[in-house]
């Protein structure tokens, strides 16, 4: 499984977003193409919409546990309950590890200082600006503890 938390770092580092890199690293797993999972997480990159609200990364995180997890019945209220229970342990994780949900926070950035839509250049600069690659990294690894934690427990 660290062949997962790889691919996602390398995903961002070839331009998809945090949010894109996390949900395409493990979207095989549940059926989906990375162009399916590149399409349903792009939106969520640079704190949702590059507002800088929750880390796009965190939001990928989320939305491979709504695919692990999530209810198809819109009256299954314990399997919302599951998949909510399971969203807030692994934003826990997540705020421990990195200090935060938050994109403007984890970025050091004026949240009130308007951010342009358009992103930045992927340059040598960028990374050595941006903790971007380590929330990536942290996202795809806590899914993959999950994950192993999981089939520990059902064996």
């Amino acid at each position: 499984m660290e062949d997962r938390i790889e691919l996602a770092v390398s995903l961002f580092k070839e331009g998809y977003n945090c949010s894109q890199s996390v949900v395409a690293a493990f979207a095989d797993m549940y059926g989906f193409t990375r162009e399916q999972a590149l399409r349903m997480s792009a939106s969520f990159g640079g704190g949702i919409g590059r507002m800088r609200q929750t880390c796009g990364a965190a939001c990928g995180l989320f939305l491979v546990a709504g695919l692990e997890t999530g209810c198809t019945e819109g009256s299954n209220r314990e399997g919302k309950e599951a998949n909510y229970k399971l969203v807030q342990q692994l934003a826990q994780e997540f705020k421990q590890r990195n200090g935060s949900l938050i994109c403007a926070q984890l970025l050091g950035l004026d949240k009130s200082a308007p951010t342009p839509a358009t992103p930045e250049a992927r340059t040598a600069e960028y990374y050595k600006k941006r903790p971007c690659v380590k929330m990536v990294e942290e996202a795809a690894r806590i899914w993959v503890e999950y994950l192993e934690n999981k089939n520990k427990n059902n064996i």
